[in-house]
């Protein structure tokens, strides 16, 4: 597979190009994985590339899942590069925070008109590093946005709870759920102690093309599905030129991928991580198995549309 690596301090973002070894003039930009050569990321490559498009696999660093004040203007030096080599139509892929981090890059460049995110949230979340600090996995930011643009910070929903607490939080309701990792309940709690503002809130109206959001009602990390009809709700009454898809779901857990990606990730054994991850998992195998197999065939059909038309 043909790849070309990207630097910030070189190209101005970070990332792997995959082009297809047949010529293709549409790409997706996706973040999937913690780094943009690792197993997941090559996984979705492959899964893209199968529908005819190159791929620009993006992620903050090498073996780096922290959003902390990322650079909107990767995504803007990125498009130059993509255009430049010839791509005339560009996508854009994001699951889980990347869902969130999609969706802002796509109301930003109305040059993607393909927008397909996974178990997104419908605000910009505060940032978070994951840099083992004082032995956690993952810890806030000291007042710091995932997202910026133009050296400013966006506005955010804070967290909660502060570090060690968060990760504390964290540790303790994942243990209490039965889940492999779960959050939801604290980002139930940040919503109550500090109600979503317009100023937070991604400005889905200014997304151009199509936009699918894909979600579980059994989400353990945040209500997704919430989220997702907020969205709905709010293009019900602003101007805007979107295709909107809601796909929800009752069971699915946060791993809301197409199921054949899945497979490709971990052949044979797709099934038992999403069980040894989630307690829904476990209880709903059959159900969570039927909502993959039906993003594939949805996602399937709309790639193929976007890229003949």
């Amino acid at each position: 597979m043909e790849r070309q690596y990207f630097s910030p301090d070189k190209d101005g973002f970070y990332g792997v190009y995959y082009p297809l070894k047949e010529k293709s003039n549409k790409v997706i930009i996706a973040m999937i994985g913690d780094s943009s050569d690792d197993r997941m990321a090559v996984s979705a490559v492959k899964w893209l590339h199968r529908k005819g498009c190159n791929v620009l696999a993006m992620s903050p660093d090498k073996q780096d899942y922290g959003h902390h004040n990322y650079p909107l203007e990767r995504f803007e030096r990125a498009i130059a590069y993509l255009k430049a080599q010839g791509n005339k139509k560009i996508g854009i892929a994001g699951a889980s925070t990347t869902g969130m981090l999609a969706l802002v890059a796509a109301s930003y460049f109305p040059d993607i008109t393909l927008t397909i995110t996974m178990c997104p949230c419908d605000f910009i979340m505060e940032g978070f590093y994951q840099d083992g600090k004082d032995g956690v996995h993952e810890r806030p930011g000291d007042n710091e946005s995932s997202v910026s643009y133009r050296g400013e910070p966006l506005p955010y929903l804070p967290y909660a709870y502060r570090h060690p607490e968060y990760w504390q939080k964290i540790k303790q309701e994942s243990k209490d759920s039965g889940n492999m990792i779960a959050s939801r309940n604290m980002f139930i709690e940040s919503e109550r102690l500090h109600p979503v503002q317009e100023c937070e809130k991604i400005k889905i109206e200014n997304i151009k093309g199509k936009a699918i959001c894909i979600g579980a009602e059994d989400d353990a990390l945040w209500e997704t599905t919430k989220y997702i009809r907020r969205m709905e709700e709010r293009l019900k009454v602003l101007p805007h030129e979107c295709e909107f898809t809601a796909l929800t779901y009752e069971h699915g857990t946060h791993f809301v991928f197409p199921q054949s990606m899945l497979d490709i990730m971990l052949p044979f054994v797709s099934g038992f991580l999403v069980r040894l991850a989630f307690k829904a998992g476990r209880q709903h195998p059959k159900e969570c198995k039927k909502t993959r197999l039906d993003i594939d065939w949805k996602l399937t059909c709309v790639i193929k549309e976007w890229v003949l038309n």
